[in-house]
């Protein structure tokens, strides 16, 4: 798995063709002048006819059901909307094929784990020098998983990685419902609550509940509201 280098490579030289001929990007960032900068930087070292915005993970939905997937998608973790890999794994359901790459301000090595273990191609910071960046997003539409240079992915995967795929791999088998119904359980809701919060019976609350823990295989709320914490979910 490539790295980012932690130093400067040297500045940017003609425009770059990424082998997946990349043309069509999505940015999902709620913070304008960096969907501004990074969609200027992109265009211009590689030539993209279009690039869509969304400042939330619903706006970001709304784009992809109605219009065409997008050749690649870069995602920021922290939105209005959503916290931790929710977004990624939102995204990548909507867009099976389509590359995404993860661009944060924090590089947290579980969090890193987590990003790359729902599916996302790699994790860039947002603190990258241009020419960095650039040669990130180069290598990542070639087909290269990359992470930051203090990144681990040798001592991630022996300390539990594939563990965290296996994790991924399950919550990403929940419906949009329970995974609304599974972010109130982490937030303490009882059932009557949920119940009121999303104007659904608390029979059917209970049915989505069951269903929850048999597909993540866990007996009970706590369980659950555990295993999504290590998964970071909805971490902040």
């Amino acid at each position: 798995m490539g790295h980012v280098p932690g130093w400067s490579i040297g500045c940017a030289g003609a425009q770059k063709v990424p082998a997946r001929g990349i043309s069509d990007v999505m940015i999902v960032d709620d913070h304008p002048l960096m969907c501004d900068a990074l969609a200027m930087t992109l265009t211009h070292a590689f030539g993209l006819k279009r690039v869509r915005s969304a400042a939330s993970l619903a706006a970001a939905e709304k784009l992809l059901h109605e219009g065409a997937l997008p050749d690649a998608i870069v995602l920021d973790l922290n939105l209005p909307d959503v916290r931790g890999i929710e977004g990624v794994m939102t995204l990548k359901r909507l867009a099976r094929n389509v590359p995404l790459t993860v661009i944060s301000a924090e590089v947290d090595s579980d969090m890193v784990m987590a990003v790359m273990a729902a599916g996302a191609l790699g994790y860039v910071s947002k603190s990258l020098p241009r020419p960095q960046m650039i040669d990130a997003f180069e290598r990542m539409w070639a087909g290269e998983p990359v992470t930051p240079e203090e990144y681990d992915a040798e001592g991630a995967a022996e300390d539990g990685g594939e563990q965290m795929r296996e994790l991924a791999r399950s919550f990403a088998t929940l419906t949009p419902q329970q995974m609304n119904i599974l972010r109130l359980i982490c937030q303490g809701r009882p059932n009557k609550l949920i119940s009121y919060e999303l104007s659904i019976a608390e029979a059917t609350v209970k049915t989505h509940i069951a269903a929850i823990m048999s597909k993540i295989n866990v007996r009970n709320r706590t369980q659950a509201a555990l295993l999504a914490s290590k998964a970071r979910i909805f971490a902040r």
